[in-house]
């Protein structure tokens, strides 16, 4: 009798823990597929909040490709988001690796000051960032878009973690059989952090290619818009294309979703190393 009362509770259980999985799956989805099923419907359909997919696809696409800003857009936002992710990639993945690899008390403080950084709102420093890349004049340029984005504390913070797990024991032999620092780093550290590598790379490309109040301020010349700008650009005239603006938001979306996909497996890799140490 207690057999049948445990599996009758389990399964009971389990059609409520299903049943809140699927509620919750279906509400994260939604959005993705609203904005899907928009991108090929008419302006119209989409303040009727049409849920079915329509047939102006391809005119929408068509009005999207006569924009003008929309393949300047997509230019800049792929090269500051490629030439951001490297250099991000560059600089924190040695940032992290000299934190954790020539440890001492000093570069604890320096860490923590670097942590205390996130806690910053960005709103905060666009001010004095703005008079400061004026001064520099970098203001329009790919450089002063992706300068604060190489050196993410977040990014470091990552490369340290995971580094911990790293056995200093190779570094060591390494060291012992002529291996100069760098080549120790390019030929051991990298293949074997490939989860991590990953991992930060995906975070970094979202984060610049997201990007919109910076890009709003820092890139304020037509031919310097990045998509995001062109995207919010849509709401500002007398009469919205809700149908072609969707589709541009389907489209922003798709370089992070094949990132994702081809790179998951690493990700959650990169991620577990990083909790666990």
């Amino acid at each position: 009798m207690k057999e049948k009362r445990y599996s009758r509770n389990r399964s009971g259980n389990d059609i409520v823990s299903h049943g809140f999985l699927i509620l919750v799956s279906v509400v994260s989805v939604f959005p993705l597929y609203y904005m899907i099923v928009s991108s090929t419907n008419t302006s119209v359909d989409v303040l009727k909040a049409r849920l079915l997919p329509g047939g102006a696809l391809l005119d929408n696409l068509k009005t999207l490709a006569a924009t003008a800003d929309f393949f300047t857009g997509l230019k800049n936002s792929l090269l500051v988001s490629l030439a951001g992710t490297l250099l991000a990639i560059c600089i924190t993945s040695l940032a992290g690796y000299a934190f954790e690899i020539y440890h001492d008390k000093g570069k604890d403080i320096t860490m923590s000051v670097l942590m205390l950084s996130i806690m910053v709102p960005q709103a905060v420093t666009l001010i004095p960032m703005y008079l400061l890349f004026a001064k520099l004049n970098l203001l329009n340029s790919v450089t002063g878009y992706i300068l604060p984005f190489v050196s993410s504390a977040f990014l470091i913070m990552l490369f340290r973690q995971n580094t911990r797990t790293f056995p200093y024991e190779i570094v060591e032999a390494a060291r012992i059989d002529g291996l100069g620092e760098v080549e120790i780093f390019l030929k051991i550290f990298l293949p074997i952090m490939r989860p991590v590598f990953s991992t930060a790379t995906i975070v970094a490309f979202m984060n610049i290619w997201n990007e919109y109040l910076w890009a709003l301020i820092v890139m304020q010349s037509p031919g310097s818009k990045t998509l995001q700008i062109v995207l919010a650009g849509m709401t500002a005239g007398y009469t919205v294309d809700y149908g072609m603006m969707m589709l541009l938001a389907l489209i922003s979306t798709i370089p992070l979703a094949l990132m994702f996909f081809c790179l998951q497996k690493s990700f959650t890799e990169g991620i577990a190393g990083s909790v666990k140490s």
